[in-house]
Order: C-alpha cells, then sequence, then structure tokens
C-alpha cells in the first residue's frame, strides 16, 4: 500500500447507522454550480423516492470459520486424468497458488509426468457467500495482506472450492483480540466486499432503481470498461489537496468544502459498490466501479440516495453533502486506479 496513511478504523460491531428517509427535493444546491440536465427529457425521478437505509453488509450475512488446513511444502507428480483444481483437491494446497509456484499460465495446461511444486501454508477453503472481509476478520489478518500473497485481481470476486493462502501464523485470538485486529478501510471494500459464488456462476447484473435492494449474498457484477471521462462530483472549494500533508501523513483525495445537502453527483458512469458508514472517519460513504480499474469515492455524506448494486450514469445524484466523520460540512473524493489512489485534479474538466 506504500507510504499512505490508510484510513482504518477499528470496527468492533458492524452496524449501519439509519439513513435519514425523508423524500429530498431534486434541486441544485447552492455550490454546485451545474447540472447536466436535457431540458427536453423528463423529470428524473430519484428525488421522489424517499432515501433508503443501507442494507445489511455483504461480509456479515456468512459467518466464516477460521478452520484452514496446514500443508507442508512437498513435490507432486501428474498423472493421467490430472486437473491442476484436482491437485488442489488431493494436497490441500491453493490451486492459483500451485500455479504461481510453477509458473502456469492460464489455461493452466499440465503435463503427465510433470513434477509441481506445492507451496506449504495456511489454507482457507471459501464456502458460499463469504467475502474477504470476513475471512479476514477470522483469521485477525489484515485482508490486503491475503490480496498480495493470492495475487487476487479485479473484479476480486472469490469462488467457491478456491483455497486462500492466509498469512501469518496461526494463533488463537478473542473475540475482543480479533475486534482489534479487525481495520476496514476503502481498499479493504473494493477488494473484499464481493460474496463469493459458485465456480461457474456468474454475478448478479446491476439493477437500474435504488427501490430494487440486490440481497448481500449477490455479488454484483462491475463495469468491464470506463465509458467517458470524469466530471467534478461538486463545486466547492478544495480545502486539501491530493498528496503529502502538513501533518506528515497523506491525503488521498480531494477535500472540497460545500454548503449542507449539496447534490453530490456521479463522476462517471458505474456500479455502486458501497452504501454506508462503516468507515467512521469518512461518514456516510458511497463507492462506485466503473470498469478499467477505475473506482471513485465520495465520504462525508449526510443523505445517501443510491444501493450497493445500482447502476448510476454520470451526473446523477448519489447522495447529499454533509458534515458526518468531519467537523464541517464538505465532500472527500477519491479516484482510484486498481488499488492506488490517484490525484483526480488531472482527470477532471479544469474549472
Amino acid at each position: 500500500m506504500g507510504g499512505k496513511v490508510r484510513l482504518k478504523a477499528v470496527v468492533a460491531v458492524l452496524a449501519l447507522a439509519p439513513v435519514v428517509s425523508a423524500c429530498i427535493p431534486q434541486r441544485a444546491g447552492p455550490g454546485t454550480g451545474y447540472r447536466e440536465v436535457d431540458p427536453t427529457a423528463a423529470p428524473r425521478r430519484e428525488a421522489d423516492v424517499p432515501a433508503l437505509p443501507a442494507p445489511r453488509s455483504a461480509w456479515e450475512a456468512q459467518p466464516v470459520t477460521p478452520d484452514a488446513r496446514a500443508i507442508p511444502a512437498s513435490t507432486y507428480i501428474v498423472a493421467r486424468g490430472d486437473t491442476l483444481r484436482g491437485i488442489a483437491n488431493k494436497t490441500g494446497a491453493g490451486s492459483e497458488a500451485i500455479a504461481r509456484a510453477n509458473n502456469i499460465a492460464p489455461p493452466y495446461v499440465i503435463q503427465i509426468g510433470q513434477r509441481l511444486s506445492i507451496p506449504g501454508g495456511r489454507y482457507h477453503l471459501v464456502r458460499a457467500g463469504e467475502t474477504g472481509i470476513a475471512i479476514a476478520r477470522a483469521y485477525g489478518v489484515d485482508w490486503s495482506r491475503v490480496v498480495t500473497e493470492n495475487d487476487l485481481a479485479e473484479p476480486y470476486i472469490l469462488r467457491t472450492g478456491m483455497r486462500l493462502l492466509i498469512p501469518g501464523d496461526p494463533r488463537t485470538m478473542t473475540l475482543e483480540e480479533r475486534a482489534a485486529a479487525f481495520r476496514l478501510d476503502i481498499d479493504d471494500i473494493v477488494t473484499g466486499g464481493q460474496p463469493a459464488i459458485a465456480e461457474r456462476a456468474r454475478p448478479t447484473k446491476p439493477t437500474a432503481s435504488s427501490a430494487r435492494i440486490l440481497p448481500p449474498s449477490a455479488a454484483v457484477a462491475p463495469p468491464t470498461t470506463l465509458t467517458g471521462g470524469f466530471q467534478w462530483p461538486v463545486r466547492g472549494t478544495i480545502v486539501r489537496r491530493f498528496g503529502p500533508i502538513a501533518s506528515g501523513e497523506r491525503s488521498d483525495g480531494l477535500k472540497i468544502a460545500v454548503p449542507l445537502d449539496t447534490p453530490i453527483l456521479a463522476a462517471a458512469d458505474g456500479t455502486v459498490a458501497y452504501v454506508g458508514s462503516e468507515i467512521p472517519a469518512l461518514g456516510g460513504l458511497v463507492i462506485l466501479q466503473h470498469g478499467s480499474g477505475w473506482t471513485s469515492v465520495y465520504g462525508h455524506a449526510g443523505q445517501l440516495l443510491v444501493q450497493r448494486g445500482q447502476a448510476v450514469k454520470r451526473g446523477q445524484m448519489i447522495a447529499l453533502s454533509g458534515d458526518s466523520g468531519t467537523n464541517r460540512p464538505q465532500l472527500h473524493f477519491e479516484l482510484r486506479q486498481g488499488r492506488t489512489p490517484v490525484d483526480p485534479l488531472p482527470r477532471l474538466p479544469r474549472r
């Protein structure tokens, strides 16, 4: 994760704060500067729908039993009829780990008589509905370490029967220790927030309406390609820029001061990956995935108007600004390419 300070908070009890469920008039709040509206089109109806409370988080839906098997390093000779997944089942190691250890690239062809190195370690067998966040919490490890150890990549959807290598040495932890060890951040949500699905199953298509709430057991298909560029999510005064700050810490995005209840607009077409308030430092939070590895983040929202799994359009209102997680009304806005925060300014139109 480099030298940046990740916005993290101890989460002892994962509980969402209720969202105010009042109808929000669709208006351009002071300081927004513009709204992309076709005057010949019918008025948008999302503002006529009360804001809905965020559903239960996916990582709360399926408990994880920390029953990883400790597998010693060994050698395996490929026999007739063997597959990489079959060898993983025989040895207890992960097929992905075996492929990496032996430089076997997709489509993972192996030959009879081939000598394979079986990497040792603790391997967790992924069950239906389990998420990376829940798996990390069960073992008291940082999920980002699991992502790195297993070379996981976008769209970060786990499959049942997959074996994840769990880093670190096994040790017994109390519930209090495990809660204290668990840290939730944006990278965790983006890379570990999707529930595992069957090996050949397809993720659920996004819904076009905030009124249709997808269950936490549904893995949502993110966009594949970024459509168009990014626009400003609000118009306001930038009070903190991307990069190092005076305290020696690092800002992963922009802090934009705006009046309370300013509409926050989607910076590009995308799918809602997260809605909630489980990172206290960011308050009300929306995370969108846009395809091509791009993610945008909107923090300190006072009211959330979209749901996880909802497809949104560039310029669509997704929240209202607030002062949650901070001491003044503002928007925390990030762009990420893969797992890396990038400076939004060069990717936004000049003002």
